[in-house]
């Protein structure tokens, strides 16, 4: 089989490699074509250098072609993956540190609450620029893969106001599936789930092992789990509350909900300090630092080791290549996507971006019916899709008081702060991160004009939250390679997890 696959951000060694390496172990597409695209010219080359050696000891002929030039990695593509982030980690580190100053202490913030909604922001800005070279310059039937967060907000923009057919993806429902079937002492093929919501809060609805539905029974047996029952938390205290289970880590749960990081001296009670998905205050942003600093630093040492092998039984679990392999060979494929509402699950917004069971095959891409979610989980979900909705409409039209309003609107932001604090938050967000928000250019200029006037609500400037860690060296973690490696090279770094007790 021939056809074109580009990777936009493919200076993201946790995806391009694993994505690439699950794409080619597919004996149909042997002889594929592969471009690279990044704006980092120096990560460009690392990846595709690897990646080439990958191939190549593979005994496959492809020739990656590499190229800061968007829209030649794009021309005649007909899968796309898209796993950018705009602004890098100089513009996380603001999404984190500056609601922080106000008291909103977030472990991931890169999908709702502040850090959430202005990732989205940046994040919306350049994938209209990107949807307009794929309509342009990518094959007709083109699909785009997004792997980039925020995930809802931004396949959603994408689709509405993009004009390119978009699915998006993430490996949470694997995870939780894992999880679940740990708790029962099964293996994960032995359980069979359904999982409805929106991404990063879909619900496991149905649990079934040998016919039996074991749903009713996992409180228990999560509660009597000697690692879940302290490293899961929050997801425990969410099943027991709302009777099903979250797909989402402790920590990343923690911060969609008003209930569990409104307080600081409270955050602990909640969280575990074992590994950062479990709660730590700015984790994700520490773990991400940490990887490319190692990535860097590390890489002709990753030359030296061993290929990845192109194998089925090394093959990942993201949906993506597997997407793909169905749609072009016609072997089904069911995995859990995010696609435009339209009805799968009736009691969500139609125009909503939902995460739902869906085939993969020659006929396209399927999603039966869920029909209506649990009330108290779909009222989880209806708020995120409202503050979702603003943050989409405000950084399309660069409209700042609907962006203030998706602030507002925030469960977390809005137990942490008054509404004077949520809007000079937001000046001060739209100031730090103005090289990113085209849209904005009226708006922060009123903002920084605020800002320089002096007569500001004081905050606290040099506060580091409820449980922030230290941002390793490298010669720290040069103590243990192995888990360095893990955490640059993993698309998934909260897949191994460890706990320790308060």
């Amino acid at each position: 089989m021939a056809f074109k696959v580009a990777f936009i951000g493919a200076g993201s060694i946790g995806f391009t490699r694993g994505l690439l390496r699950d794409l080619l172990s597919v004996p149909e597409f042997k002889a594929i074509e592969v471009s690279f695209t990044d704006i980092n010219p120096h990560n460009l080359d690392m990846v595709k250098e690897l990646c080439q050696r990958d191939i190549d000891e593979n005994g496959l002929g492809i020739r990656i072609h590499a190229t800061t030039d968007r829209r030649e990695a794009l021309k005649g593509a007909k899968y796309v993956f898209c796993t950018i982030r705009v602004g890098g980690l100089e513009a996380f580190a603001t999404d984190v540190d500056i609601p922080l100053k106000y008291g909103v202490d977030q472990c991931v913030g890169d999908t709702l609450s502040a850090g959430g909604i202005m990732y989205g922001q940046r994040g919306i800005a350049e994938m209209m620029n990107i949807c307009n070279d794929i309509r342009e310059v990518a094959a007709d039937d083109v699909l785009l893969l997004n792997y980039a967060n925020p995930m809802a907000m931004l396949t959603w923009a994408c689709n509405q106001y993009g004009g390119v057919r978009t699915i998006g993806l993430c490996h949470g429902v694997q995870g939780g599936h894992r999880q679940i079937a740990e708790a029962f002492g099964l293996d994960k093929k032995e359980v069979d789930i359904i999982c409805a919501g929106i991404n990063h809060q879909t619900w496991y609805v149905q649990i079934r092992h040998d016919g039996e539905d074991l749903t009713g029974k996992l409180l228990e047996a999560f509660e009597k789990h000697p690692d879940f029952s302290r490293t899961e938390k929050v997801r425990i205290d969410m099943l027991r509350r709302f009777g099903y289970y979250s797909t989402e880590s402790n920590g990343h749960l923690s911060e969609y909900v008003p209930w569990y990081r409104k307080r600081p001296d409270e955050i602990a009670d909640w969280i575990d300090l074992g590994s950062w998905i479990n709660g730590e205050t700015g984790g994700y942003l520490r773990v991400c630092t940490e990887g490319r600093n190692w990535f860097e630093t590390d890489f002709p040492n990753w030359m030296r080791e061993p290929a990845m092998k192109y194998a089925p039984e090394e093959r990942g679990e993201e949906h993506g290549s597997y997407i793909i392999e169905g749609l072009e060979t016609g072997r089904t494929y069911r995995g859990h996507f995010n696609v435009v509402n339209g009805g799968v699950i009736a009691n969500l917004p139609d125009d909503a971006i939902i995460e739902a069971p869906g085939y993969a095959d020659r006929n396209g891409i399927s999603m039966p019916q869920v029909g209506k979610l649990p009330l108290g989980p779909a009222a989880v979900c209806n708020v995120s899709i409202s503050v979702q909705r603003l943050a989409v409409e405000a950084a399309i039209h660069g409209d700042d008081r609907l962006l203030r309003q998706a602030f507002m609107m925030d469960p977390l932001v809005g137990a942490v702060c008054n509404p004077k604090e949520i809007w000079q938050m937001v000046d001060e967000m739209l100031v730090a991160q103005a090289q990113w928000l085209p849209q904005y250019g009226a708006s922060i200029a009123e903002a920084r004009s605020r800002l320089d006037s002096g007569n500001l609500i004081p905050t606290r400037e040099e506060y580091q939250g409820a449980a922030r860690l230290k941002i390793k060296t490298v010669e720290e973690m040069q103590q243990d390679r192995d888990a360095a490696n893990r955490n640059a090279g993993e698309s998934d770094k909260g897949k191994e997890r460890t706990s320790v007790s308060h």
